[in-house]
């Protein structure tokens, strides 16, 4: 079955991709859940018009992500943490850490935007990924050190 993505769907696609998906997916998660609609020949129809009205805009919005992704490039964060005597942390530091130190610096991250690929539940140094459009993408260091 292939649809249309109404919006960003992770380890899927982007808005406006046409993507073959399962029926029972399809028809039981996405359709219902408003996140993409059955890609009907007019359905493709009408994504190519309106792709061929907003392209001025999609590129002002990656020139802008560009430009907010080179500001991020030097950025190197340190987060503070609760932590037992051998180091090992309370809980552990989620992406709405990271947007909250990055916040402090002065750059407003949606917390959905960031990924970090392991779970952090030890003091040391870590990585996490932003995705700030679908093509550009950024990776940022950051530092687990006990309170």
């Amino acid at each position: 079955m292939q649809v249309i993505l109404k919006e960003d769907v992770a380890n899927l696609g982007y808005k406006d991709d046409i993507v073959t998906v399962k029926n029972g997916y399809g028809r039981n998660f996405l359709i219902p859940q408003g996140k993409a609609v059955i890609a009907s020949e007019s359905a493709k129809k009408v994504l190519a018009e309106n792709q061929k009205q907003r392209a001025h805009k999609l590129a002002k919005i990656k020139d802008d992500a560009q430009v907010l992704a080179t500001g991020l490039s030097g950025v190197s964060l340190v987060i503070g943490a609760k932590t037992s005597s051998t180091g090992t942390i309370f809980g552990s530091v989620s992406n709405i850490q990271i947007a909250e130190a990055l916040a402090k610096s002065g750059f407003e991250i949606d917390r959905k935007s960031i990924y970090i690929k392991d779970s952090v539940k030890e003091v040391g140094n870590y990585k996490a990924v932003i995705k700030l459009h679908k093509e550009i993408s950024v990776e940022i260091p950051f530092e687990v050190v006990s309170e």
